[in-house]
C-alpha cells in the first residue's frame, strides 16, 4: 500500500542481486512510495543476478559501479544526477563480501590480502561513497544514508569470520561521517543491524541455517524478514526520521536484547 512516503525523493540503491536481496525489496517499495532512483552493483554482480528485470519493473536504469573505486562512484553520481534530474535524498549501501569466508579460511588463519579486500568492499566503500558525495555536494538537506550491518559487530559469532570486523568498521564509519554530514548538510547517517536473513549472500555463510533457527527461537517477535527490513529502510528514508542519526538500529525481533528464551530453556532440559 502506498502512502507516498518518498514522493519527490531521489536516490541510489546499491546491492540488489536477486529477488531475495534486501536491496531488491527496497527498490520495489521505494517505487511504490513515490521515489525515483538509480540501481547499481559491481559489474561482476550484474552478470550474476537479474537486476535489469528489476530496473524495468521500477522504470529506472542500472549503472555498473565498483564501490571500492572512487572513480566509479564519481561516475555513478554524475550519471545518476543526469538521470534523476538533481541531487539525492537517500543512498543505500547494501554491499558486503569476504574472500576469506568464500574460500573457507578460518579466522585464525586469515589471508591478510583478502582481509583488506573484505574491509574495502564491506566497510571502506561506505566511507568512499559518503566522502565522494560530500566532495561533489550531491546530497540534499535532510537526506538519509543507510548501511546494512549485523550484530556480529558487537558479539562474537565464529562462523561470521572477518565480516564481523568489517561490520564493526562500517558502524564506526557511520558514526564518524554522520557527525560531519549532520553538521554540514543536516544529512543523517545510520546502520541497520538486521536479523539473519536468507539472502543469496547470507545463506552462503557456513552454519547459517542452524543460527537462523536459533535466532528465531531467541527473538520474542521472531526473525525480521527481508521484506520487513525494506519497510524499515523506507521509513528511515522518509521525513519521519529527520532527527535520527549516527545510530546502529537493531531490526531483529528483539534478539539483540534477549539473554535466553523459554523455548531454548525447554530444549536444554
Amino acid at each position: 500500500m502506498s502512502n507516498n512516503l518518498l514522493a519527490g525523493k531521489k536516490g541510489i540503491i546499491t546491492g540488489a542481486l536477486d529477488e531475495n536481496s534486501i536491496a531488491w525489496k527496497v527498490a520495489l517499495k521505494a517505487k511504490e512510495q513515490g521515489a525515483k532512483f538509480v540501481l547499481t552493483n559491481a559489474p561482476v554482480a550484474l552478470r550474476m543476478g537479474g537486476i535489469q528485470e528489476l530496473a524495468k519493473e521500477c522504470n529506472t536504469e542500472v549503472i555498473p559501479a565498483d564501490a571500492t573505486s572512487v572513480d566509479d562512484i564519481t561516475k555513478l553520481y554524475t550519471e545518476s544526477k543526469e538521470i534523476l534530474g538533481g541531487n539525492f535524498d537517500f543512498l543505500l549501501h547494501s554491499i558486503g563480501m569476504s574472500p576469506n569466508v568464500r574460500k573457507g579460511k578460518a579466522y585464525h588463519d586469515l589471508n591478510y590480502d583478502w582481509l583488506q579486500k573484505t574491509y574495502d568492499i564491506s566497510a571502506v566503500s561506505f566511507h568512499k561513497m559518503m566522502q565522494t558525495a560530500d566532495k561533489m555536494d550531491v546530497m540534499n538537506q535532510y537526506g538519509s544514508i543507510l548501511g546494512l550491518s549485523y550484530i556480529a559487530a558487537q558479539r562474537t559469532y565464529p562462523f561470521y569470520n572477518d565480516m564481523a570486523d568489517a561490520k564493526a568498521l562500517l558502524e564506526s564509519i557511520a558514526r564518524s561521517y554522520g557527525y560531519r554530514f549532520g553538521k554540514t548538510k543536516q544529512v543523517r547517517v545510520n546502520t541497520i543491524s538486521q536479523s539473519p536473513t536468507p539472502t543469496t549472500a547470507g545463506s552462503g555463510i557456513d552454519g547459517f541455517d542452524s543460527f537462523y533457527k536459533f535466532a528465531e527461537k531467541m527473538s520474542p517477535l521472531g526473525n525480521a524478514t527481508a521484506e520487513e527490513c525494506a519497510d524499515y529502510i523506507i521509513m528511515m528514508f522518509s521525513d519521519f526520521t529527520k532527527k535520527v542519526t549516527m545510530q546502529n538500529l537493531f531490526h531483529d525481533g528483539g534478539y539483540s536484547f534477549t539473554g535466553i528464551s523459554e523455548e531454548l530453556i525447554e530444549e536444554m532440559k
